[in-house]
Order: structure tokens, then C-alpha cells, then sequence
């Protein structure tokens, strides 16, 4: 009898410890999975941007692109099939050296061009001086390239922290984030894509899509994004565009 009862505890404790586990592990899906909240420091300091005005009904279609040499043509025509000819490149300056031609056509096209940087290093992870000359690096690269006004900064691998909104706003750059997580990357199925825009967007948003080549399902879901932007009566505009002279609330960057 008393080792039927020894066993029958350490039957329970083995369940407790499976059911905790299950939750801490549901737990840090549901984390990585959530839309991240608009991003600020202060009202008056340095900020990043993740959300334009709501109301205003206009959204905003950004596409990163660090790498690769057969996306970014394909997704450009597909925006030009579909009407839109004001979405948001974030590219590596790197990147751009090596394809002036799109990124003239980016130009021609209407697009915004926004920098992500030159050598695609997480930020968070550099000493100041050389987040600045990675910042400036860049900066020289696009004016070779004859593209102007570039004044939107997306860090490399999405990472900052009060330090890089800090030097961000010393070279006069709005640091841009994202409301709206495609996971376009993951190549989960042109379906899921869609549902992952479809299913959240609303006016204000800001859309992360992007355009290197280990996206390879993004071109193939543009068309059902775009004509759901249209039913549900939203404009796609530019990063710039969506939030020139918008009222944002703010937090604290830890």
C-alpha cells in the first residue's frame, strides 16, 4: 500500500511538471507570434515608428532586402500589375551597389527607398562609432546611386535600443518598425501569408514584406493583399506619407 502511494505522487508530480512545461511553451509561441505595439522612447526623444494614424485609412507596404539577385524584379512587377506605386524599400546599401538598375526602377516606379544600413550587423550589438559609420556608409552609397532623400532608417535584423534611436536621430533618420508581421520569410505558403496581412491589417498599419531571395512565396500573395486592401477601402501610401504630421502615442524603449 505504501508504495502504490509513493508512486501515485510521483505519477502527479511527473503530470505538474508536463502541464508546466506545456504552458511555458505555449506561452513563447503565443510571444513570438504576437503584433508588435508601436515602438517610442519618449514624446520628446528619439523614436521608432510602427503605426501611422488609424483613421486616416492608409497603409503602408514595406519590403526589406539584404541579399539575392531574383526577387526583387518579380515583386516590383507584381506591385505594378496591381496599382501600386508607393510602397517602401528598406534596402542594404550593400545591397543596392550591386543592383543599381532596380534600384533606379524602384525610383522610376514611385517607391520610397528606406536604408536599412550598409553590412546588414545587428545594430544592438555594435559600438556607437560603428553603427555611425555603417549609418554613413550607407548614406554615401545611395547618394552615388542618385537616390534622394532617404530619411527612414529600418535597422538590420529589425533589432535597437534607446542607443540606436539615439544615433539615428543625430544623422536626422526616422527609425521605422512594423505593425503588421507577414512572416513571408518562413515561406509558410502563399495562403498563410495572405491570412497573416488579411487577418490584421487595419489604417495605420505598417506592413513588413520582404523582397530577398529566401522570400520566395511573397510575389505569389501580393495580388490577394492588395485587392483586400482595396474592399476594405484602405490606401496604400509611403512610410513617409503614413506618417507625415501623425500624432503618436509613446512608451519607453528599454
Amino acid at each position: 500500500m505504501n508504495h502504490f502511494y509513493v508512486w501515485h505522487i510521483r505519477r502527479i508530480k511527473q503530470l505538474l511538471i508536463i502541464i508546466i512545461a506545456a504552458f511555458a511553451a505555449a506561452s513563447f509561441f503565443y510571444i513570438q507570434r504576437a503584433v508588435p505595439l508601436p515602438v517610442f522612447l519618449t514624446d520628446s526623444g528619439p523614436k521608432a515608428i510602427s503605426k501611422g494614424e488609424t483613421k486616416a485609412g492608409e497603409v503602408a507596404l514595406t519590403f526589406d532586402i539584404s541579399w539575392g539577385d531574383e526577387k526583387a524584379v518579380p515583386i516590383l512587377n507584381a506591385l505594378k500589375a496591381n496599382g501600386i506605386k508607393n510602397a517602401t524599400f528598406f534596402l542594404s546599401a550593400s545591397w543596392a551597389e550591386r543592383h543599381p538598375d532596380t534600384v533606379e526602377r524602384m525610383v522610376k516606379d514611385g517607391h520610397q527607398i528606406g536604408s536599412m544600413g550598409y553590412a546588414y550587423k545587428n545594430y544592438t550589438n555594435l559600438e556607437d562609432n560603428e553603427i555611425k559609420k555603417d549609418i554613413l556608409r550607407a548614406q554615401t552609397a545611395f547618394k552615388k546611386l542618385g537616390v534622394k532623400n532617404v530619411h527612414l532608417l529600418r535597422p538590420p535584423t529589425g533589432q535597437f535600443n534607446k542607443k540606436v534611436l539615439t544615433i539615428a536621430q543625430q544623422y536626422h533618420y526616422s527609425v521605422v518598425h512594423y505593425s503588421v508581421n507577414s512572416q513571408d520569410w518562413t515561406n509558410p505558403g502563399p495562403d498563410k501569408i495572405i491570412e497573416n496581412v488579411n487577418s490584421h491589417i487595419k489604417g495605420g498599419d505598417i506592413v513588413l514584406l520582404h523582397a530577398s531571395d529566401s522570400a520566395t512565396q511573397t510575389e505569389e500573395a501580393l495580388p490577394a493583399i492588395i485587392h483586400n486592401l482595396k474592399q476594405k477601402g484602405l490606401k496604400n501610401v509611403t512610410v513617409g506619407d503614413l506618417i507625415a504630421n501623425t500624432d503618436v502615442k509613446s512608451s519607453e524603449v528599454k
